[in-house]
């Protein structure tokens, strides 16, 4: 599909925003025409999946995980010329440009389906994983079905971009599927991020955010979700190289070594 949709320039009052608050939701960046092909573009990924970059068990083999039946996609972009398209989308560029006030490097893709019964993901921060210094990550995080409470939509917390990235407490495994959690400081709260189809939720890696489980009886909440770095950041961590520039041609930095404050690297 060729891309000839108008780019968004940003309002005083949103630029606002994210440096207040940390994180920002363009609505509709994506047509709905759009949000279908990526939708049925991953579904199909799904019913033919292209080993060994994606593997799913089946429903007998995952034993009432719906999560193993649908795991996440990790770094489709590597493989899939669809997700390395809107990995590099300008209008996605455009609004990262206005944000970051530099140009961004491309990190990482992933697509989530998240289905029916499936669990969420306990509060975390990004750049506990993504290790970009010294700065940090920015993600983009494309909602393709009604994201709400309801079927696990995300949950942030305003006014924590600011804070140094935690080492993390024990999550709850029957509500999360990673075992990372990080508490929101007093007078800091979770708020819910809802979101139509095509809207992009564009928030700092140091921002407190995550999910809850999908407590609805047939719905997915499907997400494409990417990360990138600013130009002037000097490393992230290993397992985000090759980086790309707008172009999609590789881009060199540094590796950064380590975990943060827990001292040990943690493989996504």
């Amino acid at each position: 599909m060729t891309t000839t949709a108008t780019l968004i320039d940003l309002t005083e009052a949103e630029l606002a925003q994210y440096r207040d608050e940390g994180f920002l939701i363009v609505r509709g960046l994506f047509p709905a025409e759009e949000v279908e092909l990526l939708q049925a573009h991953f579904m199909a990924l799904h019913a033919n999946p292209p080993r060994p970059h994606y593997e799913h068990k089946s429903w007998t083999e995952a034993n009432g995980d719906p999560l193993l039946v649908y795991p996440r996609i990790m770094h489709p972009h590597r493989f899939d010329e669809v997700g390395k398209r809107y990995l590099l989308d300008p209008r996605v560029w455009h609004v990262l440009r206005q944000l970051l006030g530099s140009e961004p490097i491309a990190t990482q893709s992933m697509f989530y389906f998240k289905p029916a019964g499936a669990r969420g993901q306990a509060l975390h921060q990004d750049n506990f994983y993504l290790l970009v210094r010294p700065g940090t990550c920015i993600a983009a995080w494309t909602a393709l079905d009604v994201c709400d409470q309801g079927n696990g939509g995300l949950m942030v917390v305003p006014n924590t971009q600011h804070l140094e990235v935690k080492c993390p407490d024990q999550a709850d495994l029957q509500e999360s599927f990673v075992n990372q959690f990080v508490a929101p400081p007093p007078g800091c709260t979770p708020v819910a991020a809802d979101m139509a189809p095509g809207d992009v939720l564009f928030f700092n890696g140091n921002v407190i955010h995550g999910s809850t489980p999908n407590r609805s009886k047939d719905r997915f909440r499907r997400s494409f979700i990417c990360h990138y770095m600013a130009e002037t950041d000097a490393e992230v961590a290993k397992w985000y190289h090759p980086l790309l520039d707008a172009r999609g041609e590789t881009i060199s930095r540094g590796v950064a070594e380590g975990g943060g404050p827990c001292g040990k690297e943690v493989v996504v």
